[in-house]
């Protein structure tokens, strides 16, 4: 079983930022594409941002472009989320996949999973 730890959540006022981080302990993730989900309360777990193993190509949600970063340092076994200039709308548990393929499709169901970490943002 893969187990995937994220961290870096917290409570920020709107226009603030937090970086999430990523890790596999005890796993080297070069190999898989790495994504980033939020779930709000009442709503369905959506799709932030992601990116290729190789981590040339990444991906963003409409709602996020211009505001989050993904980036991954494979030598730390790390991924990240820069988010700046954050809304309201963007309080939610925030989850790490890892995705075998390494294509980090938005689209696709993403092997394993992190237990979340809560951002809010109070306006």
């Amino acid at each position: 079983q893969v187990r995937l730890v994220e961290s870096g959540g917290g409570v920020v006022q709107a226009g603030g930022s937090l970086r999430l981080s990523c890790t596999i302990p005890g796993r080297t993730f070069s190999s898989y594409g790495m994504g980033w989900f939020r779930q709000a309360p009442g709503r369905a777990r959506e799709f932030v941002s992601s990116i290729t193993w190789t981590g040339d190509k990444t991906y963003y949600a409409d709602s996020v472009k211009g505001r989050f970063t993904i980036s991954k340092d494979n030598g730390k076994n790390t991924v990240y989320l820069q988010m700046n200039s954050l809304k309201p709308e963007d309080t939610a548990v925030y989850f790490c996949a890892a995705d075998k393929t390494g294509w980090a499709n938005p689209h696709y169901e993403y092997d394993y999973w992190g237990q979340g970490t809560q951002v809010t943002v109070s306006s």
